[in-house]
């Protein structure tokens, strides 16, 4: 950042002015000193002045931070001596992971970088679950997973044989590779590794708490939220789109490390800038508190030799790329280009030898400092704080450090042990180095009563998971009998029938303020609008305003105990605040019970990473996909259908995902949901579509709960006469064509239809997998029999099977129908603005195309003759020559 050079023509009245100043935070503060600032910019702006004091400050190390915040020094030494242990053992656990030509991979250069930080956080500021308010929450940057483990290894929590089996895990007794909830419930708290995702996660997760105190929920006390991440990672979108959320509401409780190596996976995060002094910049712009711990204290007396300030602007002008090189390349490189050739360059490092200047550490790596950053950060009131930590990648790998290709290191040779171990006066020797081994401190050693009386004081071991959730008393099926019932003459949507559900849910004795309302600036699209004056949507700062529809009966309120999350137009900030709430119960010990209702092509297409993120963190709550299906909207057109939600709801191990047709359907599968989840502490969450499409809903057919409940039930069934049969499944809004499509063969072609609603094929499929595995392990056994297998038993005739979602949805299921001909309709292709009756024909999945279908299959199986179909063709005018709709 270069800047105009200025002749002062008045150096005295500089002086006059800057003496004030100092005056003012001598005396009056740092709050009044800013105040004062800004006051002064807006005049000179109202005035005509071009001026901007700028968000990027000097590249040196903050320097308001409090010199008495140190590490109390009959510890120092001795916590030196401990992360000796831990950086050995994590270095040795990815080395072993990968002699041998084993090649399980791991990563050695990012805790490197980073340990230093880790381990004063641990030492002295991460709290642990016995803390008064509870553990801290910390999303470790996923690549340093091994010093996580090897911290755990000497404080005893893990055993050498865990760690022998680093990314081994199937047989029961190894490590995940990353951060993984779901493989390690009682250990880590999130997953962290899908880079991006852990910043955002963690600044909704800080406002949570918020939340959970001003409802009073959960006290949060002096929990803190800590994010470790790269400086790469900044380049993921997700990383910084939330800043100006924690900044708006005062989140004091998060502190973000960037851990700043200069480095991204194949090279330079900026080999041509500086990527501290941007990420300053993008900080401090969103109104976060900035702290920079640029260089360690060996540089504190040259830079204060500096009084030119020739040195300071030397390194302001240098890029990145060039402090990378400086690293690689030695000390005698470091002198030439830093301090040669200019006498009072020369001058600051007068009798330093070569060895002397290699002691010049980034600040990254100096406790000192980082001491004091973190005891500033835990102590700011009023903002977020971030600290940018100037580090090396692979920092103490000998031949690695600071080297291209760093990321990728998975091995050590002999000279770079030996090298490591010097480096960071690990007591082995030369034999036990070379064989790689393990070492913690013998508990009665001074290392071992530290670590033991630190985490006491601390309030136990992080990072610490809580497996089990609060139970809570759910209603029961009873109390939603109302919506068991037909609706008459009234017609309405699934959707307004999930709001009359979820209006029912939040007056609940039991449940109804832990029910959590999340929406990304939909609210009234949904017709959730009668929720603002019910139950309000939160803001921290209450309602500064008076609305404009204040006089209207659902008028926009605002309120610091305000039931509903309104995220604005972000599905990625909705859906870390869902995740948030669904992971309460293990961060809070308060089960919370979340439905975030979205746009259902803006859900797994659009957050689908984080919808991935949210099954490893074992979450619980509900994903409700509204304007469900490709036909249900009328005019949206291309990006608004979603024709493979549904599918893709089906990568996704514990989402369980339903298509319900009738407001029965909905009440069933969401009262069995909140069981399962919060009486019976499954680690599930649910996808349920819902729709926009006005209908009539019938009564629920007597006993039909446990098809709907495992996905597939007999919704009506087939006159008994003589005339030929078919099977009709279908799900959604298009369950009701395939019942107008019974009608018309029926009617027009004495031809007799068994209707089944299907709103769970994934869980059909799940179900058939199960029996299929069983089946082929016991070959001696009795046999398992599918459920849809088993319920389809006796219904003979060929099968159609239609919804609003592409063919590979229902393909899932073909294998499970007893019946050998099976027809499947769906929605394949792009989206297309239209009214839905032209959008269903389009598609080939309204009542004509079914009626088609099945006769075809009658026609097939020899049950009636081929001109019957073409008699249906020319009938129902279906256009044969129409293009494919998928490529059309």
């Amino acid at each position: 950042m270069s800047k105009k050079i200025f002749h002062d023509p008045d150096p005295a009245e500089t002086k006059d002015w800057l003496e004030s100043l100092e005056g003012v935070i001598e005396h009056e503060g740092d709050q009044k000193t800013d105040y004062l600032l800004s006051e002064l910019t807006q005049v000179a702006r109202n005035k005509g002045v071009t001026t901007s004091p700028g968000v990027i400050s000097p590249y040196i190390n903050t320097t308001n931070l409090d010199s008495n915040a140190v590490i109390p020094p009959e510890e120092s030494l001795i916590a030196r001596n401990v992360s000796a242990f831990v950086r050995w053992n994590a270095m040795v656990m990815v080395a072993k992971a990968n002699e041998d030509g084993k090649g399980l991979g791991g990563h050695i250069a990012s805790y490197s970088s980073s340990s230093a930080m880790y381990e004063v956080g641990f030492n002295w500021f991460f709290k642990g679950p016995e803390s008064e308010h509870g553990a801290d929450m910390i999303y470790f940057q996923g690549h340093s997973s091994p010093g996580m483990y090897a911290r755990a290894y000497i404080e005893g929590r893990l055993s050498e044989e865990q760690l022998e089996h680093f990314r081994q895990e199937t047989g029961g007794k190894g490590l995940s590779s990353y951060p993984h909830p779901y493989l390690m419930p009682e250990f880590w708290q999130f997953p962290t590794v899908s880079m991006g995702l852990g910043p955002s996660m963690a600044i909704y997760q800080a406002r949570f708490m918020k939340y959970m105190e001003d409802r009073g929920l959960k006290e949060s006390g002096d929990r803190k939220v800590w994010v470790f991440m790269g400086d790469g990672e900044s380049d993921e979108p997700e990383s910084l789109s939330a800043l100006s959320l924690a900044s708006r509401e005062k989140l004091d409780n998060l502190i973000f490390v960037v851990n700043c190596n200069l480095q991204r996976l194949d090279g330079p995060v900026r080999g041509n800038g500086k990527i501290i002094q941007e990420l300053e910049g993008k900080f401090r712009g969103a109104g976060w508190n900035v702290i920079k711990v640029i260089w360690g204290t060996e540089w504190d007396a040259i830079l204060e030799k500096d009084t030119k300030g020739i040195l300071l602007q030397k390194l302001a002008t240098m890029v990145d790329g060039e402090f990378q090189t400086l690293q690689a390349r030695g000390p005698a490189y470091l002198r030439e280009k830093l301090f040669s050739g200019d006498e009072y360059l020369e001058s600051l490092v007068e009798g330093m030898t070569d060895k002397d200047l290699w002691q010049l550490s980034r600040g990254g790596h100096d406790p000192r400092k980082i001491y004091q950053a973190f005891h500033a950060a835990t102590n700011h009131k009023g903002k977020p704080t971030v600290i940018l930590f100037k580090t090396i990648k692979g920092f103490g790998m000998g031949s690695g450090e600071g080297a291209m290709g760093a990321h990728n290191l998975k091995h050590m040779e002999e000279s770079d042990l030996l090298a490591f171990r010097d480096h960071f006066h690990v007591p082995i020797d030369d034999e036990q180095a070379k064989s790689m081994v393990f070492i913690k401190p013998d508990p009665e050693s001074k290392e071992g009563k530290f670590l033991a009386r630190r985490r006491e004081i601390m309030g136990g071991p992080v990072p610490y998971r809580h497996k089990d959730g609060e139970k809570l008393t759910v209603p029961t099926t009873k109390s939603f009998e109302d919506m068991h019932a037909s609706t008459g003459e009234r017609e309405l949507s699934t959707t307004m029938a999930f709001v009359r559900l979820l209006t029912k849910l939040v007056k609940d004795k039991n449940i109804g303020e832990r029910i959590v309302p999340i929406v990304s600036d939909e609210a009234r699209t949904f017709g959730m609008e009668g929720l603002f004056r019910q139950i309000g949507i939160y803001a921290p700062d209450g309602q500064l305003y008076e609305p404009v529809d204040k006089e209207s009966f659902l008028w926009y309120r605002e309120d610091k105990k305000g039931q509903i999350l309104e995220e604005g137009i972000s599905e990625a900030g909705a859906m870390s605040s869902w995740i948030a709430a669904a992971t309460s119960y293990a961060n809070h010990q308060v089960s919370m019970i979340p439905f975030f209702i979205f746009y259902s092509i803006f859900g797994f297409q659009r957050v689908g990473d984080f919808i991935y993120a949210a099954g490893d963190s074992r979450a619980k709550g509900f994903l409700m996909g509204a304007t469900a299906g490709r036909t249900t909207l009328n005019g949206e057109g291309l990006q608004h259908e979603d024709g493979h939600g549904l599918l893709l709801a089906s990568t996704h191990p514990t989402c369980q995902a339903y298509d319900p047709t009738f407001s029965y359907e909905l009440a069933v599968i969401i009262q069995d949901g909140m069981k399962r989840m919060y009486e019976d502490d499954e680690n599930i969450f649910y996808y349920i579509t819902l729709m926009n499409e006005n209908y009539t809903h019938p009564e629920m057919p007597k006993g039909a709960e446990e098809g709907i409940k495992k996905g597939a039930y007999l919704f009506r069934k087939a006159k008994k006469n003589k005339n030929p049969v078919v099977q009709l499944m279908g799900s959604g809004t298009i369950l009701r064509e395939v019942i107008e499509a019974a009608e018309l063969l029926s009617k027009d072609f004495g031809v007799e239809s068994d209707i089944w609603s299907i709103p769970g094929v994934n869980e059909l499929h799940r179900d058939g997998v199960e029996a299929e595995r069983y089946n082929l392990t016991h070959p001696e056994g009795k046999a398992k029999i599918p459920y849809l297998t088993k319920v389809m038993e006796g219904h003979d005739g060929p099968v159609v099977i239609s919804t609003d979602y592409i063919r590979a949805y229902p393909e899932q299921i073909r294998r499970l129908i007893p019946n050998s001909k099976v027809t499947i309709l769906g929605t394949d292709g792009f989206g297309r603005s239209d009214f839905r009756h032209a959008l269903r024909t389009f598609f080939e999945v309204d009542r004509y195309y079914i009626a088609v279908a099945a006769l075809k299959g009658l026609a097939d199986e020899g049950t009636i003759p081929a001109k019957k179909v073409s008699e249906a063709i020319k009938k129902y005018a279906i256009d044969v020559d129409k293009p494919n709709p998928l490529l059309s």
